[in-house]
């Protein structure tokens, strides 16, 4: 039994359960506050300075699938900026990984994807599953709007299982050139996700998606947490993979 009670309108409703468990995904509109969104946005900045300072050491542009200028992939910010635990360990967290996951969550995964006005920052099709490996249940993503999202300014593209067929890990191909790993390549656009700052875009780790190029002259800011059942483990079983903070039991926070 879980000895959280809440007695609010829920912030997730049953509409989007059902969604959630059919197609693989579920929106939320305008629910971080000021505060929230003021917190999160603190650690951009943080995000992209560290990784350029990283490539500064390494004398190169590109470090994996991030690329100087263009589109930064900052993770585990949090680590360094503790204050971002307040959001990642906080109520509208608990609601979504409760109505997702269960009453049993782990921090999973913490990062900033960051995209400056360039055409060369589209990112290919994929799933998240398919940055990590096959062996593990499905985990949860929430992608965090920190700025209006358009489709100008780089939307993420969202294929519902009803769309795509697939609600499993399929096997990815890297792309060489920007180092994506691509696992898609039919004809559907998918679905873009267009939303107002402080919108969370919540889906599985099996739901196939893209993101569009930022052609604007701003930056658009995403904050992605990604929240699992279980302690995902190396392809090889040896040790933890990512972070493995415990964040609900028995529906109760205890991060």
């Amino acid at each position: 039994m879980s000895s959280v009670q809440h007695t609010h309108t829920p912030l997730v409703t049953e509409q989007m359960r059902a969604q959630y468990r059919d197609e693989g995904y579920f929106i939320l509109e305008n629910v971080l506050s000021d505060t929230e969104l003021e917190l999160l946005r603190g650690g951009a900045q943080f995000a992209v300075d560290r990784l350029d300072a990283e490539m500064d050491a390494q004398g190169v542009d590109r470090i994996g699938i991030n690329a100087r200028g263009k589109r930064y992939f900052s993770a585990m910010v949090y680590q360094q900026r503790p204050e971002l635990r307040q959001f990642l360990f906080g109520d509208t967290m608990a609601q979504i990984c409760r109505a997702t996951l269960g009453d049993d969550a782990y921090l999973f995964w913490e990062q900033y994807v960051l995209k400056a006005g360039d055409p060369d920052t589209a990112f290919a099709w994929h799933q998240d599953s398919g940055y990590v490996h096959e062996n593990h249940e499905p985990y949860l993503t929430c992608w965090i709007a920190l700025d209006d999202v358009t489709e100008e300014n780089g939307s993420v593209y969202l294929l519902p299982y009803s769309r795509s067929g697939i609600r499993s890990y399929i096997k990815h191909i890297p792309d060489p050139q920007v180092n994506d790993k691509v696992c898609y390549f039919g004809s559907d656009p998918g679905m873009p996700v267009v939303v107002p700052a402080g919108s969370i875009a919540v889906f599985s780790s099996m739901v196939i998606h893209r993101s569009g190029p930022n052609l604007t002259d701003r930056m658009r800011r995403v904050y992605l947490a990604q929240y699992s059942a279980e302690v995902i483990m190396s392809a090889d079983g040896s040790e933890p993979w990512g972070s493995f903070d415990p964040f609900l039991r028995d529906g109760a926070v205890i991060a």
